[in-house]
């Protein structure tokens, strides 16, 4: 089937404008995900996370609580999920540890049924804000829920994984 120049132009047209949209929608989505990070004042690999964030195109808002711990146990992060950092989104997703951005974009595109956030317990090596020269261990991001209960959301094997 032959179609006519006004048909295939016309076709374009309304593709581009679908694709506009959709980066359109990610750039809000992104724009409305501003963080709101409970970390210790002098924590530095925090402010590595937080870098690394607003690389990705997060924005942050920094919070230093006299009771790191009292937030945490108010979101609801339990102490097996426990870093040293939390982020928060006006959305009310949690953000627990050294998360590369790429698994919270996933995780803000389709959240699943009843989740909290996820997390990185401890600090990871390699991990974002932990890079100490090209040493990294593997670990596992947690998908946090409401209940109490987990899972592994990911498994980052490597550093290059991470980007």
């Amino acid at each position: 089937m032959i179609m006519s120049y006004r048909s295939r132009a016309t076709r374009l047209f309304i593709g581009l404008i679908l694709l506009v949209a959709a980066g359109s929608a990610l750039s809000q989505s992104l724009t409305d995900a501003t963080l709101n990070v409970f970390k210790d004042e002098n924590c530095g690999c925090c402010v590595g996370w937080i870098d690394h964030m607003q690389e990705a195109g997060f924005a942050s808002k920094i919070n230093h609580p006299r009771d790191l711990n009292g937030v945490k146990e108010d979101l609801g992060v339990l102490p097996k999920w426990q870093s040293c950092h939390t982020a928060v989104t006006k959305g009310g997703y949690v953000f627990e540890g050294h998360i590369p951005a790429k698994y919270i974009e996933q995780f803000l595109a389709s959240p699943p049924e009843g989740a909290l956030g996820l997390a990185v317990p401890g600090m990871p090596l390699g991990s974002p804000g932990m890079e100490m020269g090209g040493r990294f261990t593997p670990y596992d991001i947690v998908l946090m829920n409401k209940d109490g209960s987990s899972s592994v959301f990911a498994h980052v094997p490597s550093a290059a994984a991470q980007k």
